[in-house]
């Protein structure tokens, strides 16, 4: 390790920024939010150092560097555009015992301003050692992917009630399962969810309670995991895949996000297809119950959005009954996702005013659907598994009243490397599909915004067909 990570306390303490420039004005920017008395020199001023200038009421002095200005000084900036410059403070600075940082050359001083997570009173600092600060930039990002904002204020209320938690539990062991199920569990979703004061009430409550030490509180997570593509995973989806017991998950979760579930869960596979279940829906219901009450934190994992025709209102209306707790995260649904990445808008003014989702199959089996309103001109219609019922959708479209040239396109396995594009028309679309024997899953539109695939697609160019 070349490199020792410190943080400083510099609030209110005198430090000098040399320079007016952009990176000036990043350096500044952490100088103010560490709350320290700042002095800037530099002969002029970009907009964003002016700004944080009058904004903090910092002292300013255009004007050229002199040596006697760092006198006094905690820490010492260096960041002009004049590396020479940059380089004799970083020198004088060090001969003075003075903490230095020199502007994209740090061996010239001896500090490393890193790329900071700021969830405060959280701080994570990331640093190459001054060897790629690009690379520091995207390692900071993945890590606020999975830091979400409302850990400062978990950390807040943990802090506010540790002397208590010691004074109950005693032993170190106990202190430790305690506050891992705290940071964790329930009551940390509730702070993520924005229930500040349910959170600190149920803390409370737990610290009260005398048998403390061995309740483990279970919860079930509702999860969508988007159309395919593992980046449009929301940050709250990752997080919850990263931490849960088990996983119930269903046959559209591709296999790259399955790669992103917590290594040591138990993975329970409960995908539905056409005329084959591996678990009724009421079966599934009951064992995210029964996990859950035995202390695990449940991650049911389906692909799109829960709510749109993925029977998460089902599966909470029983978490319900049965007392148990539970959060949904919503997902990318496949009607957006797919035809985003084919390049076909849901809406657009030329061509549609309205979008409809509609499932391509009813509970019983059937396609029978209110066709009478579906079938109207300046309006887009996506199918969801609609694959085996496409003859009879087409069919049914075109006996209620829209012409048979209706653009129409299929999308399968959408986002995804393998997705493929068949555009066609209601008339042409059945038979494209059977001659290029599609495979689910799928997703089917309708409506004129069809026609702006020729121009807008940008994905996956090489395997789309058309009829």
């Amino acid at each position: 390790m070349s490199l020792l990570p410190l943080f400083i306390d510099v609030s209110g303490k005198p430090c000098l920024l040399v320079g007016g420039g952009r990176v000036a004005a990043r350096k500044l920017k952490m100088l103010c939010e560490a709350e320290a008395e700042v002095a800037v020199i530099a002969p002029e001023l970009c907009a964003e150092v002016q700004t944080l200038c009058d904004l903090h009421g910092l002292q300013v002095k255009a004007r050229n560097f002199k040596d006697e200005d760092i006198t006094g000084q905690q820490l010492v900036i260096a960041a002009s555009n004049d590396t020479r410059l940059n380089n004799h403070i970083g020198a004088l600075a060090r001969q003075r015992n003075i903490l230095v940082n020199v502007s994209n050359d740090f061996k010239q001083g001896d500090v490393v301003l890193p790329s900071i997570i700021n969830r405060d009173p959280i701080q994570i600092a990331v640093s190459t050692g001054g060897a790629s600060p690009v690379l520091a930039r995207q390692l900071r990002s993945n890590l606020e992917r999975s830091t979400p904002s409302a850990y400062g204020t978990l950390a807040t209320i943990v802090e506010k009630y540790r002397g208590k938690a010691k004074q109950i539990l005693k032993t170190d062991k106990t202190i430790r399962r305690f506050w891992e199920e705290v940071v964790q569990g329930p009551i940390a979703e509730m702070v993520f969810a924005g229930k500040i004061d349910a959170a600190e009430q149920a803390l409370v409550k737990k610290l009260t309670d005398k048998n403390i030490s061995q309740q483990i509180s279970g919860e079930v997570y509702l999860v969508g995991a988007g159309p395919g593509d593992p980046d449009l995973l929301t940050f709250r989806a990752l997080r919850l895949m990263q931490q849960a017991d088990a996983v119930v998950y269903d046959r559209l979760v591709s296999d790259q996000i399955m790669e992103l579930v917590r290594k040591d869960a138990e993975k329970i596979y409960a995908g539905k297809e056409r005329s084959r279940h591996t678990l009724e829906q009421e079966s599934i219901n009951q064992l995210l119950v029964r996990l859950a009450k035995e202390g695990k934190r449940v991650l049911r994992l389906k692909g799109g959005d829960p709510f749109i025709f993925g029977r998460g209102g089902e599966e909470i209306e029983t978490l319900m009954q049965q007392g148990v707790h539970f959060q949904v995260v919503p997902g990318v649904t496949a009607a957006a996702g797919c035809a985003a990445y084919s390049g076909i808008p849901l809406t657009h003014r030329d061509h549609a005013q309205a979008c409809i989702f509609v499932t391509g199959h009813l509970r019983d089996g059937t396609v029978n659907l209110n066709w009478d309103m579906l079938a109207h001109a300046n309006q887009t219609l996506v199918f969801y598994m609609g694959l085996h019922g496409l003859k009879i959708i087409c069919q049914r479209l075109i006996e209620h009243g829209l012409p048979d040239s209706t653009p129409a396109a299929l999308v399968t396995k959408g986002t995804t490397p393998e997705q493929r594009v068949l555009i066609g028309d209601l008339s042409t679309l059945p038979q494209l599909v059977e001659t290029h024997h599609v495979q689910g899953p799928t997703l089917i539109i309708v409506g004129t915004v069809v026609t702006l695939h020729s121009k807008l697609h940008w994905f996956m160019t090489d395997r789309e067909i058309e009829a």
